[in-house]
């Protein structure tokens, strides 16, 4: 009856789009001011620009479209823009830009995609893990972006814009319901003046949402989510050339259940949606996080100059605990033979300051400082049961780093005449981080070795640009760009056995050569960008499972090499109609990686991987996003379908081509609202991978003698479901 349901409501809501699509475009034809030229606006380069005029290779994915779908992670933007993979595991997701990342499987790194919350630096992704509600925008900048946005951006950076406070009272309340997860969504938002120089705004999330894999040991549906969030946002402007915003979030996020099940290791994946795991020795399977984020940015103008300043403060304490499917591929139930549990801790304090320059003249400059300091802990507990040695140990490690960043930034453009603009940037980093590492046998016997190791960073980098734009018409711009990023070296944070001369692993650096075109077609209903880039990694930070030893191993690898082309299209003809399309090609391999680990099917403990494909990386991504609307009477009913899809990509650390590869595939959202024309209250059905893809966003293999039964864990991704939503605004 449930397959049923499902059936029934996407067909209703296919048929919904298909009407609805064809009546507008049945629509008389649009005049000029009813074409789809709405201008997006960003801040990628520190100023507002509009999207056209900005030469990065970005795609923006607006805060509507996010609440329009109910997205929560990160996981969903991957939707939206190409050449962006989210790897998702139990507790420590990592975000791909173009193929490269900060692999999750040590705690301590710098993330290569960066994240920024209102201006505000997260290098750890547990930082701002769910981000997205009451969101103006997300800006997602593809390639190097280390000039201006500092340091651990060598391949790309993450921008999250949140809604600010409004001069005028307005408010809305939206409640969702999710038939398959059993369970509800409601946002809310409240906004408007105070004062004549004050204004607030107060926005919240509540989750509660059942899971989507039966737990035959638990008698639960795995993962439960449990999210409260809250963010209080204030405007202040008590004079001309004078503002001052404030923004403080609190995040509480409870994960009950894994979602990791079994699956055979001669085969292709066989993901399923049943696991069974007993919980113990280590407590209740899940993920927890709790966080805080706070920001306050003055702008104060100086003459015709205008200072800012960002100071930002952010916390957080969380754990994940892993029990792994102890079901096997043939249905029998084997021991819970090894478990693992990451208690963690973060605080960061950030400030920078910056001056921009007047725009339109023929210089125009952007300079300032950035400083930030941090400390975190992981204390992991490592559990195995090891009934081919008749052992069974717990133990607990400890890891501890402090850091200090400092950098100064600027970025000049050159107008030497109309049409033409030359940027250079450049930003010198100094970074210092101590690190101490150690463990303990808490009961039972000794598995590995326990050591210690202690060590200390000192770094300066530095990360240059050039930038050559030209507009061969006020509706096609060309540009060109060489730049370079850094991402600081780290410390081994979570591997028995870590030592002074595996502790420490050196900087990474990344140069790209990029070349686009941005264009404006049909008198701004169209819009036409591509671009083409080379990205070249040295000394790449990898960490990867090794299931022969059990172990994880962190180092550097030789280099590796992205190229590729991307390109995206929207034309809307009319405010009934429009449709926007995304895609990237890439190809991307290992220049030289002599000293690697081996992959499936390799032998020994070292092998090379030159020339080999990095994983995690598809050759091809793109999206496809069709809205249509109709109007009846006083009312209004909106379509909107998003049809998201890759090509086959390793997902497993040794490359498996068969239980490590995820086959490409396709995944299609659909919602359908009807509304007032004044949009004062809505309905809506939302239906997210009505293809019913089972996917994976990881993969590993649980070897013997750690499991009496070797096998493959895949983390399986939502299957198909449907909600109904309703909102109210006032």
């Amino acid at each position: 009856m449930k397959g049923f349901h499902q059936f029934l409501l996407s067909g209703v809501a296919v048929a919904a789009m298909i009407g609805c699509a064809a009546s507008a475009m049945a629509q008389d034809a649009p005049v000029a001011d009813e074409g789809g030229s709405d201008e997006i606006i960003v801040t990628a380069q520190k100023r507002e620009q509009s999207l056209q005029d900005v030469p990065i290779s970005m795609e923006v994915v607006s805060g509507e479209r996010l609440a329009d779908f109910a997205a929560v992670d990160f996981k969903a933007v991957q939707n939206y823009v190409p050449n962006v993979f989210v790897q998702q595991t139990n507790g420590n997701d990592t975000i791909y830009i173009r193929g490269f990342g900060s692999p999750p499987q040590n705690f301590s790194f710098d993330q290569a995609v960066s994240v920024y919350m209102d201006g505000i630096y997260a290098g750890k992704m547990r930082q701002a893990l769910n981000p997205f509600f009451d969101v103006a925008r997300v800006e997602v900048m593809r390639g190097p972006q280390g000039a201006l946005y500092g340091k651990n951006t060598p391949a790309g950076a993450v921008s999250v814009v949140s809604a600010s406070p409004t001069s005028i009272f307005e408010g809305a309340v939206t409640a969702n319901y999710n038939f398959d997860l059993e369970g509800y969504d409601l946002t809310a938002y409240v906004s408007g003046p105070v004062s004549d120089t004050l204004s607030l705004r107060l926005a919240t999330r509540l989750q509660n949402q059942d899971g989507y894999i039966e737990n035959l040991g638990t008698g639960r549906d795995d993962p439960r989510n449990k999210l409260q969030l809250v963010r209080l946002s204030a405007l202040w402007e008590p004079a001309d050339g004078f503002d001052l915003s404030a923004k403080l979030e609190y995040s509480n996020y409870d994960r009950i259940g894994g979602l990791g099940v079994s699956s055979p290791v001669d085969t292709g994946q066989q993901p399923k949606l049943t696991r069974f795991t007993e919980e113990n020795p280590l407590g209740r399977e899940g993920y927890s996080n709790e966080s805080v984020l706070a920001s306050v940015n003055a702008n104060v103008e100086i003459g015709s100059h205008t200072l800012t300043s960002i100071t930002g403060y952010s916390w957080f304490k969380g754990h994940v605990t892993n029990y792994f499917d102890q079901q096997t591929p043939t249905g029998t139930i084997v021991e819970n033979s090894v478990a693992n549990k990451y208690p963690e801790n973060f605080r960061q304090f950030s400030q920078e300051v910056r001056l921009l320059s007047p725009t339109g003249g023929t210089l125009e400059y952007v300079v300032g400082a950035y400083y930030d300091t941090a400390r975190y802990n992981v204390n992991p507990f490592l559990y195995y049961n090891v009934l081919a040695f008749n052992i069974v140990s717990l133990n607990q490690l400890y890891f501890h780093q402090e850091s200090r960043t400092l950098s100064a930034f600027g970025q000049a453009t050159l107008r030497p005449f109309d049409g033409l603009r030359i940027i250079g940037s450049l930003r010198h980093t100094n970074t210092h981080k101590d690190g101490t590492f150690s463990g303990k046998l808490i009961s039972g016997q000794i598995f590995r070795a326990l050591t210690s190791a202690s060590g200390s960073i000192r770094e300066s980098l530095t990360d240059p640009s050039i930038t050559v734009q030209y507009d061969l018409s006020r509706d096609l711009m060309v540009y060109a760009v060489y730049g370079r990023g850094s991402k600081s070296g780290g410390f081994v944070s979570n591997t028995l056995g870590t030592i002074n001369s595996t502790f420490i692993y050196k900087p990474e650096r990344s140069r790209n050569w990029e070349a686009g075109i941005k264009s404006t077609l049909w008198d701004g209903r169209a819009t036409f960008n591509v671009s083409l880039y080379n990205t070249k990694f040295k000394n790449l930070q990898t960490s990867g499972y090794d299931p022969d030893t059990s172990s994880y191993i962190t180092k550097n690898a030789a280099s590796a090499t992205a190229k590729g082309i991307e390109g995206s299209l929207r034309i809307a003809p009319s405010r009934y109609f429009d449709i926007t399309g995304s895609a990237a090609y890439q190809d991307i391999k290992y220049d030289s990686y002599p000293d690697a680990p081996c992959l499936a099917g390799m032998t020994g403990t070292i092998c090379d991987q030159s020339g080999g494909r990095l994983p995690y990386t598809s050759k091809f991504t793109g999206n496809v996003a069709v809205h249509g609307r109709v109007d009846v009477s006083d009312y209004k009913l909106d379509g909107t379908a998003v049809l998201g899809g890759r090509s086959g990509f390793f997902d497993s650390d040794d490359q498996s081509p068969l239980y490590g590869y995820q086959k490409g595939y396709a995944k299609l959202d659909l919602r359908i609202q009807f509304a007032p024309q004044d949009e004062r209250w809505h309905v809506a059905l939302v239906g997210k991978n009505l293809t019913d893809k089972l996917t994976t966003g990881s993969a590993f293999r649980l070897p013997v003698p750690i499991t009496t039964s070797t096998r493959a864990i895949l983390f399986v991704e939502p299957p198909r479901n449907i909600a109904i939503e309703a909102g109210v605004k006032f």
